[in-house]
């Protein structure tokens, strides 16, 4: 379990992002990492996003294999409530501005990708916004781009908090806590199918931590 890997006093710590507190890093085994690393490194000049705030890590490590990155993080902007609309314009219910977000704050504009790094931030980003950002996904990937998502099995687990997490030359990738983001939905593998109905292939992966991954492909 995610949380269950950060016993205090047993991981490396290193500068959180904005409190001055230190950050804890564990490792955790990705096969759909794995699976997605064996194309970075036979194909060369792929464009990435890596969807999170800024990693070092995953930028010299996707640099040095040839890749071009480009970062959005998605959750910290989307629950920011820079792009909640007011009352009165909302109808008296919390609604969120798809349409200024677009415009303003993700990298996607001009660019195609051929690798997404989404990680779990389908389970933390406004439901005004869940929709409207896989089809953006699908606007800016080549046919073949491949988008690798996880999900949390559960809604209510010791396992929920955001994390970013960061890649290795290996299976493994290191999962670094964040803020304290509720998980606003669970979703079934159909479920899951039906968001990326646009997309055409579909491969499951399960964890024993209750975040299973899948690497889509368009």
């Amino acid at each position: 379990m995610i949380r269950s890997l950060f016993q205090r006093g047993s991981e490396p710590e290193r500068p959180g992002r904005s409190s001055g507190k230190k950050a804890r890093y564990a490792p955790r085994h990705s096969s759909g990492w794995k699976a997605l690393l064996e194309r970075l490194k036979a194909e060369d000049g792929l464009r990435v996003m890596d969807v999170g705030p800024t990693s070092p890590q995953n930028i010299t490590l996707l640099t040095g294999m040839g890749h071009s990155v480009y970062m959005a993080d998605i959750v910290g902007d989307s629950l920011s409530g820079e792009y909640d609309l007011p009352a009165e314009e909302a109808g008296g219910e919390k609604r969120f501005d798809v349409k200024r977000y677009f415009e303003q704050e993700t990298g996607f504009g001009g660019r195609l990708f051929d690798v997404v790094l989404l990680w779990a931030t389908l389970d933390y980003v406004p439901d005004g916004l869940i929709e409207a950002l896989i089809d953006r996904i699908h606007q800016t990937t080549e046919p073949g781009a491949q988008v690798l998502a996880m999900f949390h099995a559960k809604k209510n687990d010791e396992n929920t908090r955001y994390c970013r997490y960061h890649l290795t030359d290996s299976e493994t990738i290191e999962v670094q806590e964040m803020e304290a983001h509720p998980i606003l939905r669970t979703l079934t593998n159909r479920g899951i199918e039906k968001l990326f109905s646009k997309f055409g292939n579909y491969r499951f992966f399960l964890a024993k931590d209750n975040l299973y991954e899948v690497l889509i492909t368009r």
